[in-house]
């Protein structure tokens, strides 16, 4: 777990894909944090990503460092939303506070269940975590 929270807080940006039907959505993330043990992530739910997680909660996520080391994270989203991890949220990335509130009605907080993580170099060498 830590080794993947690290990876993914180290590079900033990670892409996270959801499927519409049958077509596929990716878009770039930046939030995660540690929640009872589990990855956890943000959305508003005014957004499609939080339907299209609602609709069918099998995600897979993608970062690359500047070494061009590959991880990837596949699960299911689970949402976890409530003040408590809202507050948790808030308080990991304070620049969250520009766009939500606990409480607010539309921060949503999600982990990934029976989550699994590969990371592969250039060379192919893999390592892969249960998270």
């Amino acid at each position: 777990m830590k080794e993947v929270l690290d990876f993914l807080t180290a590079n900033k940006v990670f892409y996270l894909a959801t499927t519409s039907g049958k077509q596929p959505h990716v878009r770039p993330m930046g939030f995660v944090m540690e929640y009872d043990g589990k990855l956890a992530f943000c959305t508003s739910n005014q957004k499609d990503m939080c339907k299209q997680l609602a609709a069918n909660p099998d995600v897979e996520i993608c970062c690359v460092d500047t070494s061009y080391n590959t991880l990837r994270i596949c699960g299911k989203a689970v949402f976890c939303t409530t003040e408590e991890t809202q507050r948790k949220a808030l308080a990991a990335m304070p620049a969250l506070g520009n766009l939500y509130a606990a409480g607010d009605g539309k921060f949503e907080i999600f982990y990934l269940d029976n989550a699994r993580a590969v990371c592969q170099t250039m060379t192919g060498e893999k390592q892969e975590w249960l998270v």
